[in-house]
């Protein structure tokens, strides 16, 4: 089993970085590229919820195996929970606190949609706000990749 948690921490933070860099680099632009206004928002408003359970399973799994790793002396154990934690806290800021609020500002902008909305230059700057912390959390992904193993 011991000799099996390398592969399976790298496993792991290949299906999570994997996620992110899908949603965010190709899934999000494709939509948006390919369907109108609010069909797109609420088109990648659901990868999105998707992936904040993607993440929020990824983390927990990845700190319990590098909880139980015995290959790991106790500095990388340690900056890798601290990894873990820093890609999990970027995906609940977006989840629990930017993805609800962008929700509700396209709700309340009515059926005219949210760029004919005063709430519109928040809305940008929020959504702005969102693309910084999934490029956070992309980059932090990376390293995870190649810290894992």
């Amino acid at each position: 089993m011991a000799g099996r948690l390398p592969a399976a921490r790298l496993l792991v933070a290949a299906l999570w970085a994997g996620a992110l860099w899908v949603l965010g680099y190709i899934a999000a632009p494709a939509v948006f590229g390919s369907a109108q206004g609010p069909v797109a928002g609420d088109i990648v408003g659901a990868f999105l919820r998707r992936l904040a359970w993607i993440s929020m399973a990824c983390s927990a799994l990845m700190l319990v195996l590098v909880q139980v790793s015995k290959d790991l002396e106790a500095g990388r154990r340690r900056f890798l929970q601290l990894l873990v934690l820093a890609m999990l806290a970027c995906a609940l800021v977006m989840y629990v606190g930017l993805q609800p609020a962008m929700a509700q500002m396209r709700e309340a902008a009515g059926p005219l949609g949210i760029r004919a909305s005063p709430l519109w230059t928040k809305f940008a700057i929020l959504h702005g706000v969102s693309q910084l912390f999934h490029l956070i959390e992309s980059v932090l992904a990376a390293v995870l990749l190649v810290k894992s193993r």
